[in-house]
């Protein structure tokens, strides 16, 4: 490890420039992280007696630029959004599109049983149905006959 010589000019941050990186990550969209890293993965997950459905948006995403795996109750969906080719004399006047790679790992209420997983990409949405696992589905327990008291005694 190299030494370094201490800087504070390097270290010292103008009020300026923190009031506008304050502001800036502020008021950025809920999901949009400030540091321009691309977008996290917006989902919307249901529960029903026997599965989880799993929907996301990936808008402009082909399928196999996407990757699923589940282990347990954890669910994983990773993929990349390629950045177009720039054009030689192309300058933009608005830059809001995100690339790059994104990925959203999240914990369901029960485990499920992934080799029996379904998976549909359709218009930009992903829909996983995900069973759940036999020892996580509901089970019913039967109350049995009480047991009967011996005969009752009378005390005086």
């Amino acid at each position: 490890m190299a030494i370094q010589l201490w800087d504070p000019v390097r270290e010292m941050v103008s009020l300026r420039d923190a009031m506008s990186s304050l502001l800036q990550e502020s008021f950025v969209r809920p999901g949009t992280p400030a540091d321009g890293t691309a977008a996290m993965l917006p989902l919307d997950i249901s529960e029903s007696e026997n599965d989880f459905v799993v929907k996301a948006s990936l808008p402009g995403i082909r399928p196999e630029d996407v990757q699923i795996t589940a282990n347990g109750d954890m669910l994983t969906i990773r993929g990349e959004i390629k950045e177009e080719e720039k054009k030689k004399d192309e300058h933009f006047h608005l830059r809001e599109r995100r690339y790059g790679q994104f990925q959203r790992t999240v914990r369901l209420s029960a485990p499920i049983r992934a080799d029996q997983a379904q998976a549909k990409f359709e218009n930009g949405l992903l829909t996983l149905t995900l069973p759940k696992a036999e020892e996580a589905k509901p089970k019913q327990i039967k109350i049995g006959a009480q047991a009967q008291a011996g005969p009752a005694t009378k005390s005086s």
